[in-house]
């Protein structure tokens, strides 16, 4: 019998304690959401919601914000951007670093030969002249992988940048 992808990730989430799925959900949230519908997510009550994101707060994951009477949390960009840098040099040496970003900066250079283009934001915008589904689906797809290389490549210079002050910090 076929593994059921939504079964196993019922049972996943059964699993979980209310606390690990709380801290799960908040660390995917993008855009600013509140206790009550991170409570709805992770099948919990907003009290519990409340705990779990307030702890969040005091360890620098999740920012707080108010938006009217209304408490929001979402994901400290610049504290998860150290996270990860610190992850990808204790991970990774130079040399696989810098092969990410050779590898990342030629997909780039490949596609604004290919596209004749300079940012993705020039190529969604020759999808207007396009007809062809299949080309449609593609450049859309070429344009978020070359977002997504962009903000991976900043990532993996500062963690270049700052390689020898991690490795000097992780022998103390």
């Amino acid at each position: 019998m076929p593994d059921n992808p939504d079964r196993d990730s019922e049972d996943l989430q059964n699993s979980m304690t209310r606390g690990e799925r709380v801290r799960a959900a908040a660390r995917t949230i993008r855009t600013p959401r509140s206790a009550s519908w991170i409570a709805g997510e992770t099948d919990v009550s907003v009290k519990t919601a409340q705990k779990y994101l307030e702890q969040l707060v005091e360890d620098n994951v999740l920012l707080k914000t108010q938006q009217g009477d209304q408490t929001l949390y979402c994901v400290d960009q610049l504290m998860a951007t150290y996270r990860e840098v610190a992850t990808l040099q204790r991970e990774h040496d130079r040399s696989e670093l810098t092969s990410a970003l050779e590898s990342m900066s030629s997909k780039i250079t490949d596609w604004k030969a290919s596209y004749g283009v300079e940012t993705p934001g020039e190529l969604r915008a020759g999808i207007a002249d396009c007809e062809d589904p299949t080309e449609i689906e593609d450049r859309r797809e070429v344009a978020n992988e070359w977002e997504h290389l962009e903000d991976r490549i900043l990532i993996v210079r500062a963690a270049l940048n700052e390689y020898g002050l991690a490795a000097k910090h992780d022998s103390i």
